[in-house]
């Protein structure tokens, strides 16, 4: 079975899209395991209104904090500290899409980062969207995670860039999924139609 920790180059860059995207191509489960901020509308609540399957399941956040921050300040605003030996990966037999907050070294306390609960045998897929400064981002991000030794995809998430893409591309060596163009309106009509065309390059992860 898939474990997909789905991350990002910054924040706002189609995390939550992608992760619904995959979510659905692999009628996986879905588990976030921080949610920092709109609780009323959280990151889990949005991949469920997007997926047409009846077998994905959606498993409870290790933890929900009030504040749209970093991990490690809106744990303090909340009076708690997060314990990277808390968020415990849920049990399943299915498919497993995890999905991240902001990239892979923001702060979950003084010491832990996001990284720190990415498990060796997860296999890790980078969405890359491009800005004034993402190649860079997503030379870093992917790089580190390389170096640290696990196995690397990007997905591009927006309108195409070939300069960006081809360079973070070249330099890195990953294999590249594919992308999610720019849409009017992500439904469940819309990411039905991306996990159709990703479906046999995730299970060949």
């Amino acid at each position: 079975m898939q474990k997909i920790f789905v991350t990002g180059i910054s924040t706002e860059v189609g995390k939550t899209i992608a992760s619904a995207i995959f979510t659905e191509a692999l009628q996986a489960d879905y588990w976030k395991p921080v949610q920092a901020g709109d609780l009323d509308n959280t990151d889990t609540d949005i991949v469920k209104s997007l997926i047409s399957n009846n077998k994905s399941k959606f498993h409870p956040c290790s933890y929900e904090l009030k504040s749209a921050m970093s991990p490690h300040a809106a744990a303090e605003i909340d009076g708690i500290r997060i314990d990277r030996f808390h968020i415990n990966e849920p049990e399943t037999e299915n498919h497993l899409i995890i999905e991240g907050s902001g990239g892979i070294l923001v702060p979950l306390n003084d010491e832990d980062t996001m990284f720190d609960i990415i498990m060796p045998d997860y296999k890790v897929v980078v969405v890359s969207r491009n800005y004034l400064g993402s190649i860079n981002h997503s030379l870093l991000t992917i790089q580190w995670l390389l170096q640290k030794g696990y196995d690397v995809s990007v997905i591009f998430s927006g309108d195409a860039n070939p300069h960006t893409e081809n360079i973070i591309l070249h330099k890195t060596g990953v294999s590249l999924i594919g992308r999610i163009d720019e849409e009017k309106e992500f439904t469940k009509e819309v990411v039905k139609k991306y996990a159709d065309r990703f479906t046999g390059i995730l299970k060949s992860l």
